[in-house]
């Protein structure tokens, strides 16, 4: 089971992120919701599973808890299952992960990386997350959201409203990107029909809609976005 972490805790750790931020030799990696993800691109569903098997030797690997999930033309790998739990160990387990897919060929793809999370919001009182948790068999990792025990779902984010707003429930996605790929997918996006809801925080998140007013927040943060984390978004 996964320990949620304290208020203390989060505080303290969101050195942690903006440490891996800022240090050098980490192109390869993307910090999302999630915590710091990279995608390595390989010849076949075999290279995969054989480059899996070395970053899985590779120093510091064990017992960190992280995850490797293997396809048929990549290896992705998720350092942490939530960026407060960055710490500065893991900017040399990157290094060492990415030296080890260095020396077997296989090249990151930063525009891959990304973190789907679901939003679930509500005024604080009709907040119900042990209902998500049960429903989806989720784990707790902080006490505002619910984790795929086994790293492939999406996270489940409860976000309390604000009560002067009118809506009593509604659910929106947000979906987390490499800062420097961001515009793509919202270029794609709008290409595809969806409109500009509010960029005023841009380009830390936009806040898009589908023809029907459903909503997603396309988030950059926090891999080296400026401006505020996309936690204070909420349906209208």
């Amino acid at each position: 089971m996964l320990k949620a972490l304290t208020p203390l805790e989060v505080d303290m750790s969101n050195q942690g992120w903006q440490d891996f931020l800022a240090a050098d030799g980490l192109d390869d990696w993307v910090v999302l919701h999630s915590g710091a993800a990279a995608v390595f691109l390989v010849s076949s569903l075999g290279e995969a599973a054989r480059l899996a098997e070395a970053v899985a030797q590779a120093p510091g690997v064990e017992g960190e808890g992280v995850l490797l999930t293997v396809g048929d033309n990549h290896l992705s790998v998720r350092l942490t299952r939530g960026v407060e739990r960055l710490e500065p160990r893991h900017v040399a387990l990157a290094r060492a992960i990415s030296a080890v897919v260095r020396r077997r060929g296989a090249v990151a793809d930063r525009s891959r990386v990304q973190e789907v999370q679901l939003a679930i919001s509500a005024l604080p009182e009709a907040i119900d997350l042990g209902f998500w948790r049960g429903v989806l068999g989720y784990a707790e990792l902080a006490d505002d959201n619910a984790v795929d025990p086994l790293g492939h779902g999406s996270t489940v984010w409860m976000q309390g409203l604000d009560e002067a707003k009118p809506l009593r429930h509604a659910m929106h996605v947000d979906v987390s990107v490499a800062h420097d790929h961001v515009e793509a997918r919202l270029a794609a996006a709008l290409a595809a029909g969806g409109r500009i809801v509010d960029d005023s925080n841009a380009p830390s998140h936009w806040t898009l809609a589908d023809r029907a007013g459903n909503r997603v927040c396309l988030c950059a943060w926090p891999d080296g976005a400026t401006g505020p984390a996309p936690m204070t978004l909420g349906p209208d």
